[in-house]
């Protein structure tokens, strides 16, 4: 066999094996809501739902949507957006990705970023009723994540016990979320149920800012299971560090695993 075929071989085994990891997470009609919490009060939900397999441009997509809305009961604060995001196969990077966020009662603005990995060009485009406010394009030199895929991404990479920087487009710029998989197995507690879950934790940092002024060191905790489940995360925003939690789930049979 020559080097060449040698080579080739490799890459079409790894790509085998992070396509087997990807697909043995991605479960189409996983809806999971978490309550969003700083010092005990909720500050609002986020729901994650995965939507049928698709294809995008040709290519077959994952497609996620993301529901974000702040305590109704929390006075001068008003937060409702809408994500979706198309993956890739193996949930490691973004096709494309939008975002409605609502202005006022009657308007709402809405965000395109669109990734052409044949040129290596990113599309910005951002629209207030149904208006073009700008266009961006800028030249990029990887494979880049939105907000919503970099979460599939970090599921697909949860066993790496590396750190790995991830090329990252979020509120109209380019960073990087940095993410210490350090394999390390924690029991964690939710409200949800009644046991502790056991779990694989990562922390990281993210180099951006992102809704509610999210920025900075970050952990996180995994369903340490083939489902790898987002349980619990901590992050920093404008008030301080806040707390997501899984409240709710569907998704078939699957429950946290127990401890022990």
């Amino acid at each position: 066999m020559t080097i060449q075929r040698m080579l080739v071989s490799l890459l079409m085994g790894l790509l085998v094996v992070t396509t087997s990891f990807a697909q043995s997470f991605i479960y189409p009609g996983e809806d999971l809501t978490y309550r969003v919490s700083y010092a005990g009060i909720t500050l609002g939900t986020v729901r994650s739902l995965t939507e049928p397999y698709t294809t995008f441009e040709g290519k077959k997509a994952i497609k996620v949507k993301v529901f974000i809305n702040s305590n109704p009961n929390i006075p001068f604060v008003s937060l409702h957006s809408i994500y979706q995001s198309w993956m890739d196969s193996t949930a490691t990077y973004s096709y494309n990705f939008n975002a409605s966020t609502q202005i006022d009662e009657n308007l709402w603005e809405f965000d395109q970023y669109l990734f052409d990995y044949s040129k290596m060009n990113l599309t910005m485009e951002t629209y207030r009723d149904k208006k073009l406010l700008k266009k961006k394009e800028i030249g990029i030199k990887k494979y880049c994540n939105d907000g919503s895929s970099l979460l599939y991404a970090a599921r697909t990479l949860v066993g790496a016990k590396k750190s790995i920087k991830l090329p990252t487009v979020i509120m109209g710029d380019t960073a990087t979320t940095v993410i210490n998989f350090r394999g390390t197995k924690q029991t964690t507690d939710i409200d949800a149920v009644n046991y502790p879950i056991m779990t694989t934790y990562f922390d990281g940092t993210a180099n951006w800012t992102g809704v509610y002024g999210l920025t900075g060191g970050f952990e996180g905790w995994f369903s340490d299971d083939a489902a790898r489940v987002p349980i619990k995360a901590k992050m920093k925003v404008y008030i301080g560090s806040v707390t997501l939690e899984l409240q709710s789930w569907k998704r078939g049979s699957w429950q946290p695993p127990k401890a022990g």
